[in-house]
C-alpha cells in the first residue's frame, strides 16, 4: 500500500550515491558531515573487498524485512518493507576499494520523518557486518 515507485535515482553516479532530500527520512555517509541529520559514518571493512562483500549480502539478507534487489562486485542494493504499515526504505552499499569501506544511503520513500528508522537500520547492518567479520 505504501511501497510507491521505486525511485529512478538508485545507483553510483561518479562514484556517488545520490543525495538525501532535505526531509529527515534519510541517512548517507556521503553527506556533508556537518549535516548531522543525513550525516553517517561509512562502514568499514579490513581485508579483501569479495569476502567484506559478501558479508554485507548476508547482513542484508537475514535483516528483518530485507530484500536483496541488486547484488554486484560494487554494489549492493536492497528494499526493507516494515512490517505494520508495508513503508518501503530503499538502501544502498557502494563499495569504495580505496578508502575500504561501503559508502551507504538509506531513505524512505514516504513521509518526512522517520522517527531514527533508517539510522538505526545502518548501524545495525554495520554491528552484523563487523561481527560477521571477525569470524
Amino acid at each position: 500500500m505504501f511501497s510507491w515507485k521505486r525511485p529512478d535515482n538508485l545507483g553510483v553516479r561518479d562514484g556517488r550515491l545520490a543525495p538525501c532530500k532535505r526531509t529527515p527520512n534519510c541517512v548517507s555517509s556521503q553527506a556533508d558531515p556537518a549535516d548531522r541529520k543525513h550525516y553517517i559514518a561509512p562502514l568499514a571493512f579490513q581485508g579483501a573487498a569479495e569476502p567484506a562483500m559478501a558479508a554485507l549480502k548476508r547482513a542484508v539478507e537475514t535483516a528483518p524485512g530485507a530484500r536483496v534487489v541488486r547484488a554486484d562486485p560494487d554494489y549492493l542494493y536492497a528494499e526493507f518493507r516494515s512490517r505494520v504499515m508495508r513503508f518501503v526504505d530503499d538502501v544502498e552499499f557502494a563499495l569504495d576499494r580505496r578508502d575500504g569501506v561501503f559508502q551507504v544511503r538509506s531513505a524512505s520513500r514516504v513521509g518526512r520523518h522517520d522517527f531514527g528508522v533508517n539510522r538505526a537500520r545502518v548501524e545495525a547492518l554495520r554491528g552484523a557486518l563487523a561481527a560477521s567479520l571477525r569470524r
